[in-house]
Formats: structure tokens, sequence, C-alpha cells
């Protein structure tokens, strides 16, 4: 018996059983080990005759085929020359052939494993010097994991072939020096120029430039016609000149102060600003480029990026993958660090976000603002997040523009092969500090002296191609030159010239969307439906068909839900749907996602009924006409920050369609804190961006504790101003019928928030009939009209589900001196509606009662604004908590509130 340090005994003795059982029956053996074999065979002259135990010469091929396998193609990425300023950190065991069971005896012999990686028997050191040639130069590869045979054999066959060596034509490396002219030479212009200004400079991974152009270029040929763009500050002037093609005018004046002089908007430093436009390749492709906005919240943009890419494949590219790609540029420290980008990871499969692959660039500088990489992660590298999805991932040293062309290629062929996501880490550094003002040799000295010493990339290419002679040696100086006197051309019109240039026009879906204004505000659009519509979309709704065989609940939800259409009172699931359903028979698509959203978190909206044998679904929302627009609903993973800011970029591409975010509990809206106050509020007035996303947050208190009480609304009202927002809190069905209906109906786009009710959803008091659907709108107040003015000494203003306690109170006691006065939207705030009201009760006082702790709600909020009598309040004392964990003292608080409200004493 043959024994070797790598292979055990039993190892071998499996394999020689494994050997005699293919002697005796070929197709009893796994198709791999038949193909060894057969291999073997040939390569030893044993022709399947020779029944001895296993030799050393088949323990040698297994050995190589480890080399190949466990060796260069799973760890081989370990052993790269990828980072052009710093040492590689030393990993073991090494690729060293004697921890394989081989010797030096044997690089010269032949073995059949040469098949395995495509150049046929070959020696052992040509084999190993194609591996090192595959796996261990300027590119090294993460994709062993992946668990698609067909994939990775692929991705082995696409590098071992071509050995990852990139293969350029004279005029490709001419056209790539002339990009990465652009990047090198733009940098340091602005670097002259505009001394001390933060511009977060793209120096240290300048090959950026090339490497955009070159997936534009490449996958304009593999049908792709747009690119939606996300990226952080660093590098996004020189994105936005030389890939997006802003002009180096605009640019310029935004240095000088000049840029947005007119504009209505308040504006956003130059580096966080959005862009689109079209641009034609070499080979007369037109694509469209489109480059989100986004604030300082590093990888925020990403959920926003999936979305907008999303609505453009759902509305005008009809679904398919391969016309529109996502590219998402990453930080080294914040895609180890932000957990948004493991969200959006876990989105990209999932029916609701899947946008058919991403491709995702990290430019790693190597460090994070002052922090080292050591700090910064316990993984061995940045991207090892995308081992989650079992993304293949391509480390890159980003002086070698060549095989980051390569790289970005196969990565592109990669996405639009298979519909998946591909990482490339694009290993540079960062010439500077965090910005242009910061000193980085305070806390990385050794680093800045290498890096001082370090020549640039285009300085390192031109090298290159002049010793390879294919380059005239003046040729990159002419570039050069050029280049800085085009630059210099462009900022002598600027400085000379008083032309201010305005933003970037938004996509022409928008044409027809304009802004807000308060006068928009006072009474809202028409929103009312015809009885007989009503009936029909009703009608529509609540019909099973025959030979879907749902639970018996649901069987009886949807018989009530049909006598609401013959009795004419509708609750509040009803109102919802039949609001859903009117503007698809109008044609606005509408999408819904959020957590457990399909049946609702309470159980009340069922819009997606499950057959008993849980194979079938029915989606009555999707059956309303031949003719109707598209619904969609989905229930999101388990995330608020991705599955939020996915929903905000969708309603960015969505101008005519309801986009709707709804939260499990309101409470829970707050882990996507970044998208609401950085995106949703500020959006349009940073970017002039507008957005009609409506937000549904389940908020009442009802003794349900501290996180299952309240949606914060005191949160949203303080981000109010400029008409950036509405905040509404419905108390009726219609009136909630009536809001959603209204974002579609005017001719601008401003998001919504709704805190929506729990209790209400069946509270035998909170009912519509028909005439509050075809006779009124939304009604941003409901008067109380039962009182008589004349009797009433106080009005108690209120808003949401307390107006319901407050009602029962006072009608069990019969009180009516007491008028109770529904605020249906906070903001903007309904003063001329309000103002009629206190002219209309004379002397009486205005209290203003809600729920919530004093120090949340609205009452803070409305304190912004005069009151003609004044406004007193009443609440619950402030507190550091929204509710009560106690049930007992929630309803003494509650009695005691009401009680209070209605009491002219207190």
């Amino acid at each position: 018996m043959v024994t070797h340090s790598y292979l055990s005994n039993a190892d071998v003795e499996a394999i020689d059983a494994l050997y005699k059982q293919y002697l005796s029956d070929k197709d009893s053996v796994d198709f791999g080990w038949q193909k060894f074999f057969e291999g073997f065979d040939l390569a030893y002259n044993r022709n399947g005759l020779d029944s001895t135990p296993v030799s050393e010469d088949m323990v040698k091929e297994i050995n190589v085929l480890h080399l190949i396998n466990e060796g260069y193609r799973t760890r081989g990425h370990l052993f790269t020359k990828t980072n052009p300023v710093r040492e590689r950190r030393k990993y073991s065991p090494t690729l060293a052939i004697e921890n394989f069971g081989l010797e030096s005896a044997d690089l010269e012999k032949t073995f059949n494993a040469g098949i395995e990686i495509g150049i046929g028997p070959a020696k052992l050191k040509d084999i190993i010097a194609h591996l090192e040639k595959t796996y261990c130069e300027s590119i090294g590869v993460e994709f062993m994991y992946i668990q698609d045979t067909e994939r990775k054999a692929w991705l082995m066959q696409k590098m071992e072939s071509s050995k990852n060596q990139p293969h350029l034509s004279l005029e490709q490396k001419r056209l790539t020096l002339e990009k990465l002219n652009q990047a090198v030479v733009f940098e340091n212009f602005l670097h002259t120029k505009y001394i001390g200004q933060k511009r977060f400079s793209l120096e240290g991974l300048e090959t950026l430039i090339p490497a955009l152009d070159a997936v534009i270029e490449f996958g304009s040929g593999q049908g792709v016609e747009e690119f939606v763009i996300g990226m952080a500050h660093r590098g996004r002037l020189n994105v936005l000149a030389n890939i997006m093609q802003k002009s180096y005018e605009d640019i310029f004046s935004e240095f000088e102060g000049k840029a947005f002089q007119d504009a209505i908007f308040e504006g956003d430093v130059k580096y966080h600003l959005g862009y689109s436009s079209d641009v034609t390749t070499s080979l007369g492709h037109t694509v469209r480029l489109t480059l989100s906005p986004n604030p300082s919240h590093l990888e925020s943009v990403n959920p926003v990026v999936s979305g907008i890419a999303r609505a453009k494949l759902d509305g005008r590219y009809n679904n398919d993958f391969k016309r529109i790609a996502p590219i998402l540029i990453h930080g080294d420290a914040s895609i180890a660090g932000q957990g948004i980008v493991y969200e959006v990871i876990q989105m990209a499969g999932l029916d609701a976000y899947n946008v058919g692959g991403t491709i995702h660039i990290v430019t790693n500088n190597q460090i994070g603002f002052t922090t080292n990489y050591l700090e910064g992660r316990t993984s061995i590298y940045c991207t090892d997040v995308a081992k989650t999805t079992k993304c293949p991932v391509f480390h890159v040293n980003g002086d070698d523009v060549e095989a980051i062309i390569y790289t970005i290629r196969l990565a592109m062929e990669y996405r639009q092969r298979y519909n998946a996501d591909v990482f490339i880490d694009l290993l540079g550094y960062r010439k500077y500090g965090h910005n242009e003002g910061d000193e980085p040799r305070f806390t990385q000295p050794k680093l800045y002296k290498a890096i001082a010493k370090h020549n640039n990339p285009r300085e390192i290419y031109e090298e290159k191609l002049i010793a390879q002679g294919g380059l005239d040696a003046n040729l990159a100086d002419k570039m050069e030159t050029e280049f800085k006197a085009l630059l210099q051309e462009k900022l002598n019109d600027v400085r000379g010239d008083s032309h201010v240039p305005q933003a970037a026009a938004p996509s022409n879906t928008w044409e027809h969307i304009r802004k807000a204004t308060i006068d928009d505000f006072h009474v809202s659009p028409k929103t009312r439906l015809s009885k007989k519509e009503l009936l029909s979309l009703g009608e529509r709704l609540t019909t099973i068909p025959k030979d879907f065989k749902a639970y018996r609940k649901v069987e009886k939800l949807f018989e009530d839900r049909r006598e609401m259409l013959k009795n004419g009172r509708f609750d509040w699931a009803m109102g919802e749907l039949l609001a859903y359903a009117s503007l698809l028979s109008e044609g606005h698509p509408v999408r819904m996602s959020g957590q457990d959203c399909e049946r609702g978190t309470f159980s009340h909206r069922h819009a997606v009924i499950v057959s008993e044998d849980a194979e079938l679904e029915y989606v009555p929302l999707q059956n309303i006409s031949d003719k109707q627009a598209r619904f969609e609903i989905y229930n999101s993973l388990l995330s608020e920050f991705a599955v939020l800011g996915f929903e905000y970029g969708y309603a960015l591409s969505n101008p005519d369609g309801l986009t709707i975010w709804e939260a499990q509990f309101g409470d829970f809206a707050n882990g996507a804190q970044v998208i609401m106050d950085q995106y949703i509020a500020a959006g349009e007035t940073k970017w002039k961006r507008h957005n009609g996303l409506v937000m549904l947050l389940p908020h009442g208190h009802e003794g349900q504790g501290p996180e299952h009480s309240s949606a914060r609304p005191e949160r949203y009202l303080q981000l109010c101003a400029n008409e950036n927002l509405q905040v509404v809190n419905p108390t009726t069905p219609a009136n909630f019928f009536h809001v959603l209906r209204r974002q579609l109906k005017r001719d601008f786009r401003t998001p919504l928030v709704v805190l929506t009710p729990k209790s209400l959803l069946r509270h035998p008091a909170c009912v519509s009939d028909f005439n509050e659907f075809t006779s009124n709108d939304f009604r941003e107040v409901i008067d109380d009209l039962d009182a008589k003015p004349s009797k009433v000494k106080r009005v108690v203003l209120c808003s949401g589900k307390v107006y319901y306690d407050l009602l029962a109170a006072k009608q069990e006691a019969g009180i009516e001196n007491v008028a109770l006065v529904r605020l249906e939207q906070l903001y903007p705030l309904p003063q001329n509606q309000l103002n009629a009201l206190v002219e209309k009760y004379g002397d009486a006082e205005w209290l203003w009662v809600q729920e919530e702790p004093k120090n949340m709600g609205a009452w803070t909020f409305l304190l912004r604004y005069e009151w003609p009598k004044g406004l007193r309040n009443l609440s619950r004392k402030s507190s550091s908590t929204p509710a009560t964990g106690y049930a007992h003292v929630h309803k003494r608080e509650q009695d005691e509130l009401v009680t209070k409200a209605l009491d002219l004493e207190y």
C-alpha cells in the first residue's frame, strides 16, 4: 500500500476501492472519478487492465489535482501581487509543492492533471507556471465556494484559458492611456487650482476611470442600455467629469461658487450631487448613465440605486435584466463596517428586489479616514460580506490598468450571463488625507512615506507601454499637455463669464411634475368615485375564483366584505383596497413592500390569498380588469433601512405610480432613520429630486408597551419645512382612501407619512359609508357635526385613535359643551380651515389632546404656529419612553386623559 503525508492511509484505501469498482463497473463511479481514472489509465498505459492497488503515480496525480483545486484555485488569492504600496500579509500553509505531497523531483514529470486546467498532460513546472499566472499575479480570485457548479466551471474556463491576462490591441492601449490621462491630470489640475478645497481626490485609484469606461463600453456590447451608479464622495467629481460627461465648466463653476446662484433649492456640496447623461460608446451604442445623489452616510445609497434600477426594469425595460445594470462603488472601510451592505446583498436574489445582479467595485485605499484596515475589520478582506450569497470576488492591483479592464469585462460578462452580483476589490491607496486639508502622516507615517515615492498609475502604464515598444515616448506628454490646456481654457471661460449653469434636469419621466407650494395644501383635489365605480371595484376585490380553495376563515372574511358592499359601510381594509383598485383601473401601477404586508401585521389586509394546500396564490388586486395597471405586493426581508431605501429609489423613477413601504410597527421605522432624514425629508431641497413615496406607520397607544405604541410622529414633524413632507393621521377608512388617491391626483409629488391604526382596524365605529367615498374628498380637518357652536365651551383638537376614546366617553356622558375636532393632516398644517373653526366656535377655549407623552407626539410641533384663541395641551407627562409596559397603568393613564379632556374644570 502506498502512503504519503498528504493523503492518509484511509484516503488511499478509499481510492483503491473506488478504482477497483471503476474497473468492474465504470458507470457505478461518480463521473468526475470516471474521467480521472480514464485519464490516468491513458497516461500510464494501464488500459484498464491493471487492477493492482493504487500506485505512487496515481497518488501523485491526485496530489497535483489537490494543488490545483485546494491550492491555487481556492487559496491562490492569498499569494497575489495585488497590493501596490504594501507587502501582503503572510499566510500558511503556502503553495509550496511540499505541502501537497510533491517534491522538486516531480517538477520535470508529466502529469495528466494538466488536462484539468486546459493545457493537456504537462510537466508539473508548467502546470505551476500556468496556475501562478492565472491566480497569483495582479488578479486574485475567490470563487471556489460557489455552489453552482456550472458557474464555477465557467469562471475556471474563462480564467484558466486566458491565464487571467488581458489582451488589448494597440489602439485599445492608447485609448486606455488617454482615459487614465484624463483621470490623473484632472485631479492634478484641481489640486493646483483649488488648493485646500475639499474634493475627495481619486488620486491613488485613478484606474477607476478606465475601469468604468470599460464596463460601459463592454456592457453596451452585451446589451446594456443603461447603468445606474451609486458611489460616495471620493472620486465622484472625476466620475462626473470623465465618465458621466458633466461639463468641466459646470464643475469649475461649483468650485468658483457660481453654480446654482438662482436656484430655488438649497443644494448640497458638489461631491454629493447626482447626474444623468446619454453617452455614445466607441462602437456607436448610446448608453444612459444615471448617478444617484447621495449624502455623506456611506453605503446608504446602495438600496436606493437598486430601487431606481428595479423601477426602470418594471417600467421601461420589460423586466429584461440584460438591458440595465446597477454599479455600486464602495469604500473598503464602509463595505466592511456598514450593515446596510449586508442587507442589500441579502435582497439581491429576492423576487421583490431582484435587479439581475449588481457590479460592485471597491475603491480600496486600505484606510478609513485615519483607521488602519487591521482596526476596521476582523475578516481577511473588506469584501468578505460577498461570500454570504456566494458571489465571486476579484482582487486586482489598482496600478495594473490592463488587469483591471480584463477583470471588469469578465465581471460584466458574468453578470449578464447569470444575472448575479459580482465584486471587484480595486486595491490602491489614498494620496492625501481623508480630504485635501487633512494630514495623514499623523497616523500612517510609514505608509505615506511609501505613497510619496510611488508613481501614479498613468506614469506606471506609460513606462510599461514604452517598454513594450508599442507607444511613442512623447505621446503621453502630448496627451497631458493638451488635456491641461483644455481644462485651463474651460476654467478661463468660467472665471470670465457670469453665466450660471443650471442643475441637471430630472429624467424626462418627471417633466410633468412641479414643486409644491403652500397653496397646494389648502384644499385637496377631487378624489371621489361614483357609487357604481365603487361597487364594480368592490365586486372584483371580494370575488375568489370558484376553483380556488381558500382557508375557511379567509372565505368568511371575503363574505363579510361582500356584505359591506350591500350595507354600504366599509372598514379600514376595504377603504384601503378600494383606493388601490381605483388607481389600478385608472392606469396607475401600485407597489407595496414591507414586513408581512401581504396579509398585514394585524391580519386585516389579505391582499394575497393562499390556497389551503399552500401551493397557489390569488391576488384580487391583480384581477380588477384586463386593462388595469401592474399591482405588486411583497413581504420584505426583515429590514427597515434597506427596504425603505429601495422603495425610495423605486419612487424616484416611478412618478405616475403609487409606491408604498409599510412598517411592521411604526416604532420600528427608526431603523431606517438615515433614509428618512437624508433622502425622504431632504432630497428635494438638496438635490431637486421629487418623490411620491408613501410610508404607512402603524401607531396608537393601546397598552402594548414602549416598542409597540408609537411611530414617533414628533420626529417626522420636526423634519417638516418648506412643504417637503405630508404627515397625516386619518381616522376614517374613507379619508385613508382619499389621501392615497390624492397622492397621484396632483401635478406634484411629495412624500406622504401616514400614521395608520391598529385597534381601529376592527373598531365598530371606525367605518365609512358610501357617501364619504362618493361625495367627499380628503378632509384635512374633520369638524364635530353633532356639536352646536352656541353650546360649546371647549374645542378638543385631537388626531388619531384617541378621538374614538373621547367620542365614546362624550356620548356616554351626554356632554354637549365640548366639540371634538380631528386634525387629519398634521403637516402642512391646514391653518385656513382651523382658523375658520376658531371663528365658528367663538369664545370657546382650544385644548390639544394627545395620547403621546408631552415631549412626543404633535404638541411641540403645534407650538411653532400662532393660535388665535391660544392652545393648551393635555397629554401624558414627559417621558423617556413612548409608553408604559404595564397594561393596567396604560388604562389608568388613558382614562385620566379622556376624563380631563371632557372636564371643563381642567
